[in-house]
């Protein structure tokens, strides 16, 4: 199927391609315009590579054609470059400057990796497994974890390792054919009771949006349960001990019912963003399992939210800035 953009004949395709696509790089150009056609194959080439239905689009608008758009977008020169998030503009660049429309959808890279081409069915192939439908407008960033650095409290040592919480895969207990022919268990269970404390550290800061946690216990279990009262903890350079993490103003309590859990097993906790803007660790403490149960296990763990990795905006015109 063909990414090239998508040439705007009428406001009406444009305002509708803005409601279905989260975000919209839009290319305002002219035929007469020299530098217009010298930048084109560059735009049609970030255009093919960042294209994803529904939420990534470019589009090209002739400012002839569509004087009311120009206006609308307050295009005085050509080309004009914009990225549009939501509807509404976040960056501009004015000129057929190469470097700078590279810098304008370099923001875009990362999210559009962790887009896929899949909705998290949890099928086969490379892409990553999530239990649960991503957040509009955010992207899994798990692959931002540091996993040698992760540290897990009260585990059950004949479960599997902490790395087992980040691995991309479905997990075996969604998938019998692979439970029964792969015998290494790919999750973690508590140990002497319904508690654990997990420590995560990120490659740089992040922000985070939701925390997505599966558990499947086995049918039958009744010693082994989710998670039901959820402490987190950001930014402490270490794991708490559980005297610690009970005598520590929590960043946020979290306390989950049945009805919070979907048919794989997988919550979506929505975080005060706020609060998790610039976040380089994250203690999870689950300080309480469901129905009183002896044991509580954890299948899998996404952090969905915004990458930290740097960006140099160079001569990016920030919206709202004088021109």
């Amino acid at each position: 199927m063909s990414k090239a953009p998508v040439v705007i004949s009428s406001k009406e395709q444009f305002t509708g391609i803005l409601k279905a696509s989260k975000i919209v790089v839009v290319d305002f150009f002219a035929n007469w315009c020299g530098p217009c056609k010298a930048i084109a194959p560059l735009y049609e080439t970030l255009a093919e590579s960042l294209s994803r239905p529904n939420a990534v689009t470019f589009v090209k608008i002739n400012s002839d054609n569509h004087q009311d758009l120009a206006k609308e977008y307050s295009v005085s020169a050509l080309p004009t470059f914009l990225l549009l998030r939501d509807g509404e503009v976040t960056l501009k660049v004015v000129g057929a400057n190469p470097s700078e429309l590279k810098e304008m959808v370099q923001k875009l890279a990362a999210e559009v990796e962790s887009l896929g081409e899949s909705s998290g069915d949890g099928g086969g192939g490379g892409g990553s497994w999530n239990g649960a439908e991503i957040p509009r407008g955010y992207s899994n960033i798990t692959d931002q974890v540091e996993t040698r650095g992760c540290e897990l409290l009260n585990a059950d040592e004949d479960a599997g390792p902490v790395k087992v919480l980040f691995d991309s895969s479905k997990p075996s207990a969604l998938d019998k054919g692979k439970a029964k022919d792969d015998p290494a268990k790919d999750w973690v269970q508590s140990g002497a009771d319904d508690q654990l404390l997990l420590f995560i550290p990120f490659q740089s800061s992040v922000k985070l949006h939701t925390l997505q946690l599966t558990s499947l216990p086995e049918d039958g279990q009744d010693d082994v349960s989710r998670p039901e009262v959820i402490y987190l903890y950001i930014n402490r350079p270490q794991n708490l001990d559980f005297g610690e993490a009970d005598d520590t103003e929590p960043t946020q309590v979290v306390t989950l019912t049945l009805e919070d859990w979907n048919a794989d097993g997988t919550t979506n906790i929505s975080l005060r963003y706020v609060k998790f803007q610039k976040t380089t660790t994250l203690i999870v403490y689950v300080q309480k399992g469901s129905d009183g149960a002896e044991t509580v296990r954890l299948d899998r763990v996404r952090l969905i939210g915004e990458a930290g990795a740097k960006r140099e905006m160079g001569k990016l015109q920030k919206v709202g800035e004088d021109e």
